[in-house]
């Protein structure tokens, strides 16, 4: 059956018995692609797995206590775009990028500055390809 993992195996020989050496997601939940929905994040070493960023909360609690966190989280208060400001995850992949702009010149500090000037930006973050700054 199809399981959702790519993996790799290699023959060891002198029983040439198979051996896995590599496969992906490392990790199932986590590298789901919007298994949390937006707004949340995913650290497997935590208990509970998915929790939202500081500031939001869960969407639909009922459905987060249930485990399923697709509805992702909300603002626990509106949004002032000239009062809120960003607040810095580490160590968390990118969000889909597909409607970023990236601009290659400009710094972080300017990426920052530039993404505060549009309410509708949601995020900034420089990607270490080629370093890009993206702002969401």
């Amino acid at each position: 059956g199809q399981t959702g993992y790519l993996q790799r195996h290699t023959f060891i020989p002198p029983a040439w018995e198979r051996s896995q050496f590599w496969f992906t997601p490392k990790d199932p939940l986590c590298d789901m692609y919007q298994i949390c929905g937006p707004y949340a994040y995913c650290c497997p070493n935590s208990s509970p797995v998915f929790n939202c960023i500081q500031g939001f909360k869960p969407w639909n609690t009922e459905r987060w206590d249930l485990r399923d966190w697709l509805s992702g989280c909300v603002r626990k208060t509106p949004l002032n775009c000239n009062r809120d400001g960003f607040r810095p995850l580490r160590k968390v992949k990118l969000p889909d990028t597909m409607m970023a702009n990236v601009d290659r010149i400009i710094g972080i500090k300017e990426c920052e500055k530039k993404c505060l000037q549009d309410c509708n930006c949601t995020a900034f973050a420089k990607a270490e390809y080629r370093t890009r700054l993206y702002y969401l």
